[in-house]
């Protein structure tokens, strides 16, 4: 199933307008995600907003935003009033140039979007212009407001529909050219290369959504499935120890009788005193 629309509203293309749609092109819902728990009780955690000055915590209808004009000092600004500065580009994508494909790096490529039909009776200008971009091989550069910033986006044919991507502000690309100074360009020689050709030959291949997939997210769902089923596998009922049968009480000069006769030995009476009558 879809997501819901990102954004909702017009493109626009000299007079020709239709209804549109932008979804998210790409998801992260795969990515393992935790979250932070209580060791003792195993509860989640939940995090409050907390009045740096005062320590209390702050309930969301006392939560505004603020610009900092100064060290500690604040413009405030609510909702209505940060709407209201919402322009024209809010609501309607007016494609204003187009340029080709490839004079765009790809550095310049910040988030990608889908952009369907909005409503089917928009069809026929959604087409006209997706055809137009398709045959000439260009893209078309306008402006949008997202997240109350406004971006300028690229949208490009692509099968049915259109791909808008949002492009980078001018001061978020760094030059290149102060990270790759210290690298020589004199020509390597002629020996290098031919290997260099040959292994890249036989090393090519066909791309495959399958070459960007993370081993270290599977190994850790194997790893969170194993602990699972060890912390949520019924314990083992443990059986009432054995009662031993009481000792029998015997008589301890049974047992010594016992005893010696297993020496081979006789119980004899009473010792006779010193004395007592016997010749030498």
């Amino acid at each position: 199933m879809a997501p819901p629309p990102h954004w909702k509203g017009y493109l626009k293309l000299s007079l020709v307008t239709c209804p549109v749609q932008m979804l998210p092109a790409t998801t992260e819902n795969g990515k393992v995600r935790f979250r932070t728990l209580n060791r003792q009780t195993g509860n989640p955690v939940v995090s409050h907003y907390v009045d740096s000055v005062t320590g209390k915590q702050v309930g969301s209808d006392d939560e505004i935003k603020g610009y900092e004009i100064a060290d500690g000092e604040y413009v405030m600004l609510t909702d209505d009033e940060l709407s209201n500065v919402a322009l024209e580009s809010t609501r309607t994508i007016d494609i204003d140039m187009f340029v080709p494909r490839e004079s765009i790096p790809w550095i310049w490529l910040d988030t990608p979007y889908y952009l369907s039909l909005g409503d089917p009776v928009g069809l026929d200008a959604f087409s006209v212009i997706r055809d137009a971009m398709a045959a000439e091989e260009m893209v078309g550069v306008s402006r949008l407001v997202i997240s109350r910033r406004e971006r300028a986006v690229m949208i490009e044919p692509n099968g049915k529909g259109l791909v808008l991507w949002t492009l980078r502000y001018g001061d978020e690309v760094r030059d290149k050219a102060e990270y790759f100074a210290g690298i020589r360009t004199e020509d390597v020689g002629d020996e290098m290369a031919p290997v260099v050709d040959q292994f890249i030959k036989q090393e090519t291949g066909q791309w495959s959504p399958s070459m960007v997939t993370d081993p270290v997210q599977k190994q850790l769902l194997k790893m969170i499935e194993i602990m699972r089923r060890v912390q949520v596998a019924p314990k083992a009922k443990t059986k009432p120890p054995i009662k031993a049968p009481p000792p029998k009480v015997a008589n301890i000069m049974d047992a010594l009788r016992k005893s010696m006769t297993a020496e081979g030995k006789k119980p004899s009476s009473a010792p006779s005193k010193p004395g007592s009558g016997q010749t030498h």
